[in-house]
């Protein structure tokens, strides 16, 4: 794999419509397949999601410079920021639109 293909295959956003693709490569990502497969959210896969982000966690930021690790820090919270408004805003249009009266 070249280092373009490379870095393509790694994108955090669409460089057409500048979206971020972090969400759609998750939605792909072996372990969401796997808790999803019986279409619902155990806490045992809740765990096991947190224990791969910790140990991810554990193993990345050691690495980075106080600076990159400040700004991927904010990337982190600003993209956690986003899913939430996401999955929020994707509850609420999904509510039925009228009252039932009856």
């Amino acid at each position: 794999m070249s280092a373009q293909e490379a870095k393509a295959a790694s994108a955090w956003f669409d460089e057409a419509s500048h979206a971020p693709i972090i969400a759609e490569k998750a939605r792909r990502a072996e372990s969401f397949l796997a808790a999803m497969a019986d279409g619902r959210i155990e806490e045992s896969e809740i765990k096991a999601q947190e224990d791969r982000l910790v140990h991810l966690m554990r193993e990345i930021e050691p690495q980075l410079a106080p600076r990159l690790h400040a700004q991927i820090t904010e990337l982190l919270c600003e993209l956690t920021v986003y899913d939430f408004m996401q999955a929020m805003y994707s509850v609420e249009q999904a509510r039925p639109k009228s009252v039932f009266r009856g």
